[in-house]
């Protein structure tokens, strides 16, 4: 596990999809082993300019998520690195059969990148939410599940997925979000938790655009006088399953904070962990058992509580009953 303690820099106005699409620009101008494959979705994934400049190097399939995880694998074993930009929605549940056993059980150099991810399109309702992706994802065998926090860590996760011989699935959101790193100067490794913040009262564990909303939450409970620790759980699988024990025993309360549905995805993992090796009380924050409100995506996570405001209160609540 790392100790990382920085300040987050504000006003970041550049998405995940874009820094990891000037990231793949920069490493396939030197391998041209780097194949990028998009599904009518190459403006979607900020990929316009990679395939500007690197024409020989981009596949476009049209809508047919099924057929780009097929052709994707077909080009990992003829010894290509692949990665697919595909909305989430579509990717992690019309390709689920192609991405088990063309990608997963044949053990593919396949990375899906799942873009505009969780309740990006609000306001196009559930057909275009992705609330399942990582309960479907992180429960077949030899594929890994990871989502960046922000730009800086989605440069360094894509840097160390191209040297990665396995599957994985990588969700993003679709809008800037507030950084969480002053920089990209921290080292990143698959399956290894970041603790942003110590802490010894509790501890909040969060992936992906949620761990803005963590820091910003642990910020807010200092005033409190409430000591959170903060982990940045950015591998879903393989799950950093030292840091979640570790937190269990040293805080002795977690919340876990995810946007995704409250049934088997970051939440579920953390609780599958925590009552085998160490039962403590926990609270999973999510998006309940129904089909998501429709809304700009502030919008659909002050609806369920997946705000600053909310966690304190849960914190809060938790502690009192100690």
């Amino acid at each position: 596990m790392r100790n990382i303690l920085l300040k987050p820099a504000a006003g970041n106005k550049i998405a995940n999809r874009k820094a990891i699409s000037d990231t793949l620009l920069q490493l396939g101008k030197k391998d041209k082993d780097i194949i990028v494959l998009t599904s009518d979705s190459r403006g979607s994934a900020s990929m316009v300019q990679f395939g500007e400049e690197l024409p020989d190097q981009i596949v476009e399939v049209g809508i047919a998520e099924q057929n780009i995880v097929g052709i994707a694998a077909g080009l990992a074993h003829s010894g290509k690195k692949s990665f697919v930009a595909s909305p989430a929605c579509f990717l992690s549940m019309r390709s689920i059969e192609q991405i088990k056993v063309d990608v997963a059980y044949s053990r593919t150099n396949v990375k899906l990148i799942g873009i505009s991810g969780g309740v990006s399109y609000g306001a196009l309702g559930m057909s275009h939410h992705s609330l399942q992706d990582l309960a479907v994802t992180r429960a077949i065998p030899g594929l890994d599940v990871m989502m960046p926090a922000d730009r800086h860590e989605a440069k360094k996760m894509i840097e160390a997925l191209v040297h990665y011989d396995k599957a994985v699935y990588v969700r993003i959101g679709r809008n800037p979000v507030e950084d969480c790193y002053v920089s990209e100067e921290y080292d990143f490794e698959i399956g290894k938790a970041v603790t942003m913040r110590a802490g010894k009262d509790l501890t909040i564990i969060a992936s992906g655009e949620t761990v803005r909303v963590a820091l910003d939450a642990a910020e807010t409970l200092e005033q409190e006088g409430i000591d959170c620790r903060v982990i940045n759980m950015h591998t879903i699988k393989p799950l950093d399953e030292e840091a979640i024990v570790k937190a269990a025993q040293e805080t002795g309360h977690i919340i876990t904070v995810e946007e995704h549905s409250i049934h088997g995805g970051l939440g579920s993992a953390v609780a599958e962990v925590v009552s085998q090796a160490h039962p403590i009380p926990l609270k999973i924050l999510g998006i309940p058992d129904e089909p998501a409100i429709t809304g700009k995506t502030a919008e659909v996570f002050q609806y369920y509580g997946l705000s600053t405001e909310n966690i304190k209160r849960i914190a809060i609540d938790m502690l009192m009953k100690q």
